[in-house]
């Protein structure tokens, strides 16, 4: 069995050279290729920061003047928007929408 799982890298280990031509072009390779995951993870740790900070309490409070579309939807849920801040009305528009009425 151990005589397999050698043949099996030699293998393994010569399909990769024929991939990429010689063993100066895995380093750079595997260089690259690391890189790459770490600009992924940071734009998507980005992207979730920025969901956060728009679905947060606090910056809902924050903002005085609620958007035209928030309202428009909740007054389509008949949800009343008058002298209201957008955080409650986010609230109950939330509330609404989970209860599916």
């Amino acid at each position: 069995m151990a005589f397999d799982a050698i043949w099996e890298w030699v293998i393994v280990g010569v399909v990769i050279l024929v991939l990429f031509g010689s063993a100066k072009k895995i380093p750079d390779f595997a260089r690259n290729l690391g890189r790459a995951t770490g600009e992924f993870k940071k734009g998507q740790a980005e992207i979730q920061d920025e969901i956060r900070k728009a679905f947060s309490p606090d910056s809902a409070a924050t903002s005085s003047k609620p958007d035209s579309q928030t309202i428009e939807l909740a007054k389509n849920y008949g949800i009343t928007t008058d002298n209201r801040p957008i955080a409650d009305i986010k609230k109950d528009l939330s509330e609404k929408l989970k209860s599916g009425n």
